[in-house]
């Protein structure tokens, strides 16, 4: 076994879509963030990004960083960040990648898309609710039952005394207590834990991520706004997958500890190169299970359905007004533009003229 494959030994599909839904829904982080801020969680250090685990791959295992390269390169739209989205008579509208982050490599938008959203008269992300965090908080508490434990069940009623132990000790090296969070539905919690630590001082302390600057600049320059979704709709999708299938990423993401920032870290470099198409099969790469697992797999497939591919309809259907009007930049989780099911080749398939764009 490499020692690529041995470091990751322990991950699997359940605990790759955890960390997917980190990355592909802002409603989780935007919840989150909200939860941590009520619990004492350790300060992070001065330095707190991971490695690149693609760089060691690439050294302990070429043949798998071969396949990668191959199976990312055969991506459709996944190497690039932005698009240009043209039809006869109005102006051109864009789609562009974001990443729910505030790092800064990740806030820095590349030359191209900064001109784009300044030129542009209208601008969609995923939900604008994110604007009134009162607002966004009283309707998500409308529906408690989707982020709570509301009835005699609590989060320990699906662990077993293992994954139990591992959950306490875990929570508790990170300054929270299992019994304080019991109630909350298993994808909170991972949403708590699975930012590095300085992704959570940043957003503790009022710096904005990527789409919420993007709504935030486009409030203060007079563009019109607009939400694709709401955060009712991204957490009933979540809902919606096997309680199983949540309690599972969230006892892995535990288990791995830090190496979860290697795989945020290398999630960001691929995000800035504009290397979208790599992140997927980075994800399944470090999961030597789901090759050999089929019931993983096909949890793993039914996540990206669910939370990938059924609200890429939804988003390409609610931007069609956009489109048509001309002048609009749409900003969504950068996971959402690549391969056949991804918005760049909805778009197409629609009938709009879709070119990316390069730097």
């Amino acid at each position: 076994m490499n020692a690529m494959t041995d470091r990751f030994d322990r991950m699997t599909g359940p605990l790759l879509a955890a960390l997917g839904a980190v990355n592909a829904l802002f409603a989780l982080i935007f919840l989150a963030v909200l939860l941590v801020a009520m619990h004492a969680m350790p300060a992070a250090a001065d330095d707190c990004r991971g490695e690149n685990i693609l760089a060691a791959m690439r050294d302990d295992d070429p043949e798998a960083y071969k396949r990668l390269r191959a199976e990312a390169e055969a991506t459709r739209n996944g190497d690039t960040l932005l698009f240009r989205i043209d039809k006869p008579g109005v102006e051109p509208s864009w789609l562009f990648g974001t990443m729910h982050l505030t790092d800064e490599r990740v806030i820095d938008l590349p030359e191209n898309a900064r001109k784009a959203f300044e030129t542009s008269a209208t601008v969609a992300i995923e939900s604008t609710e994110i604007l009134d965090p009162a607002k966004a908080q009283l309707a998500l508490f409308s529906k408690p039952e989707l982020t709570m434990f509301t009835g005699s069940d609590d989060l320990s009623d699906y662990l077993t005394d293992e994954q139990r132990e591992i959950l306490k000790t875990g929570l508790a090296a990170r300054g929270v207590q299992l019994a304080l969070v019991e109630r909350m539905k298993p994808w909170l919690i991972t949403g708590m834990i699975a930012l590095p630590p300085c992704e959570l001082d940043r957003k503790k302390a009022g710096q904005s991520f990527l789409d919420l600057k993007l709504a935030q600049d486009a409030d203060k320059a007079g563009k019109d706004l607009a939400g694709l979704e709401t955060i009712m709709e991204q957490f009933e999708a979540m809902a919606s997958l096997p309680m199983e299938f949540h309690v599972a990423g969230l006892v892995e993401t535990i288990a791995l500890g830090d190496r979860i920032d290697d795989i945020i870290e290398t999630m960001i470099q691929l995000y800035v190169a504009g290397d979208t198409g790599a992140i997927w099969p980075m994800l399944r790469a470090v999961s030597p299970e789901m090759n050999t697992d089929a019931e993983l797999a096909d949890s793993y497939a039914e996540f990206e359905e669910t939370m990938v591919h059924v609200r890429n309809e939804t988003m390409v259907e609610r931007s069609l007004p956009l489109l048509d009007k001309g002048s609009a930049f749409i900003a969504v989780g950068a996971l959402h533009l690549p391969g056949d099911k991804g918005l760049a080749a909805l778009f197409e398939k629609a009938g709009y003229k879709v070119t990316p764009v390069y730097e």
